[in-house]
């Protein structure tokens, strides 16, 4: 009726917005517009929402998700792993969770950064004089056989021949304003976020990666042989030798020969 508000202008406002008007936006906008607010979702995989083609609004969302979360995140598109397979935000989302202060170290596997779960790290203890598997156990409120399990030993005997061991860290408050040093563990056999609660790692590469190269470490290793199989020196240092300087190969070698040993005197 009139330009007040009469019940033509109302009709025309609530009318349908025709589709000519509509076709200089973007599909984005046309979604928004014919959609209800309860039908449309942003979606982060949609291409059309630009805010998200942004690096630095992106990295901003990226960075509060979970360390899993941020994994699939770099399987959306080119733009978006470039994002997420940032060293930078992998070590931010990494500690976020654990308030660590810092990440030292380069993992040998960009899967490394696929899980940040409190399995993920471990306490490095310096073996001395007295120590056991079951000592510590004790001191670090840990079971024996998760002790075992992470440092890969089959006995007690292993401790002999090592200098350091990996226990498992079942307490979080542990991280919190720690620093944590990536290291590849030969006895582990995996890459383990390594917490020193004595300070920092030996500076001497050997120790760091636990290596037993120093004629101490490897009398510790014969030693431990000839307690394992029960022999005399030169046995234990002829099937060291035929291993590589594997003590599991070593061990697993001599025990193959036992069994072919009992069956031939079977026969």
């Amino acid at each position: 009726m009139g330009c007040c508000g009469g019940e033509d202008d109302q009709e025309s406002v609530a009318g349908p917005v025709p589709l000519d008007l509509l076709e200089p936006l973007n599909s984005f906008h046309q979604e928004t517009l014919l959609s209800s607010d309860e039908d449309f979702i942003i979606s982060p995989i949609n291409s059309n929402f630009s805010a998200l083609l942004c690096k630095d609004t992106l990295r901003a969302i990226l960075e509060k998700l979970p360390l899993a979360d941020l994994s699939r995140a770099a399987c959306v598109c080119r733009l978006w792993r470039s994002v997420a397979n940032d060293r930078d935000l992998q070590v931010c989302v990494f500690k976020s969770p654990w308030k660590l202060r810092d990440v030292i170290g380069n993992p040998s596997s960009g899967s490394f950064w696929r899980d940040n779960s409190l399995s993920k790290f471990a306490v490095s203890h310096r073996l001395s004089r007295g120590d056991s598997i079951a000592s510590l156990a004790v001191k670090y409120s840990v079971q024996v056989m998760d002790i075992k399990r992470l440092n890969n030993m089959m006995s007690d005997h292993g401790i002999y021949s090592r200098d350091r061991l990996l226990i498992p860290l079942c307490k979080p408050e542990i991280l919190i304003n720690s620093t944590c040093y990536i290291e590849l563990d030969i006895h582990a056999k995996r890459e383990v976020a390594v917490v020193y609660l004595d300070g920092g790692p030996d500076k001497n590469v050997h120790i760091l990666f636990n290596r037993p190269t120093t004629e101490r470490g490897k009398k510790r290793v014969l030693d431990s042989l000839k307690r394992s199989m029960q022999v005399d020196d030169g046995t234990a240092q002829y099937y060291l030798s035929i291993s590589n300087g594997d003590p599991r190969a070593a061990l697993t070698q001599f025990s193959d020969d036992l069994t072919w040993e009992k069956q031939v005197q079977s026969t």
